[in-house]
């Protein structure tokens, strides 16, 4: 039995669709706060159970006859970590033989501010006694294909990247690369760094719209402070575009970087190029 948290986000859903290639839905245990909204996977055959980062018991009963866990972060920023441990010992007390658990690219060294609590979460599971096997996921390419609307109504990306590499992929990559650790054997103890093959820097993605769309596209690079009030500006929460800025400003010392090849390793292919996602987003 494999157990997947925050089934119904973007992750989750991609997680367990990739299982059902290789994994009869009734192994599976979409775990979710609200069951309703995976009607759909339940009557697939997967089993959906309520659990919630917040209600330890209700993680234990979640748990209860399950043999691997995918923990996937929370979103909660600001709350991970209690959210982690909370999930963590509730896999300890279910006798969960494995718990993969998504943290974020080069944690123990990342300079982005959103590492702290990966890095607290990856402590805890080294003292948990819970097997466990790290997949340090990097940057979703979604994340930047957001602005592409952005870029052709402004002529402008914007960021404060400087010239960082962002060896990023696309969410369905990891979630395959989590897919392919779930059904294999012997996973316990493994740190996989996960990336893109082929790293861009904000200057290629602009160039990159301009190619595709015939219509002039540059990256404007602007302070910190400056792009986390552009961010706040154009409707996102303040602390969340504070972390978004941190974020592109880690970018410029290689927080986004690895040439690890984890990820296509594990997925046997290559990772989707930026140039695809690109495509992808002017299609809608």
């Amino acid at each position: 039995m494999i157990a997947i948290t925050g089934a119904s986000g973007q992750l989750g859903r991609l997680v367990i669709n990739e299982l059902l290639k290789s994994v009869p839905a009734q192994s599976l245990v979409a775990v979710v706060r609200t069951p309703s909204k995976l009607a759909d996977l339940a009557e697939q055959g997967v089993i959906v159970r309520q659990g919630d980062y917040t209600q330890p018991e209700s993680l234990v009963s979640a748990f209860e006859g399950v043999d691997k866990v995918l923990l996937i972060s929370s979103s909660e920023v600001g709350q991970r970590a209690v959210q982690h441990k909370n999930a963590i010992q509730a896999a300890k007390k279910a006798g969960v033989k494995l718990l993969a658990y998504t943290s974020i690219l080069k944690a123990d060294t990342s300079p982005l501010a959103l590492a702290e609590e990966h890095v607290q979460t990856e402590a805890f599971l080294a003292d948990s006694g819970v097997p466990y096997v790290l997949l340090r996921n990097g940057w979703y390419s979604e994340n930047y294909m957001a602005s592409v609307p952005v870029a052709l109504q402004t002529g402008a990306v914007f960021g404060s990247a400087g010239d960082g590499l962002i060896a990023s992929a696309a969410r369905a990559d990891y979630a395959a690369a989590a897919a392919a650790v779930l059904v294999a054997d012997d996973q316990a103890g493994k740190v996989y760094e996960l990336a893109g093959d082929k790293a861009y820097t904000l200057n290629d993605l602009a160039e990159e719209i301009g190619a595709q769309t015939g219509k002039t596209v540059v990256y404007t690079n602007m302070p910190e402070a400056d792009y986390a009030k552009a961010l706040e500006d154009a409707g996102i929460p303040g602390p969340f575009a504070a972390i978004l800025a941190d974020s592109d400003t880690g970018a410029s010392h290689g927080g986004l970087f690895s040439d690890s090849k984890d990820l296509s390793k594990l997925i046997g292919r290559e990772t989707t190029p930026m140039k695809e996602s690109v495509r992808q987003a002017l299609a809608g």
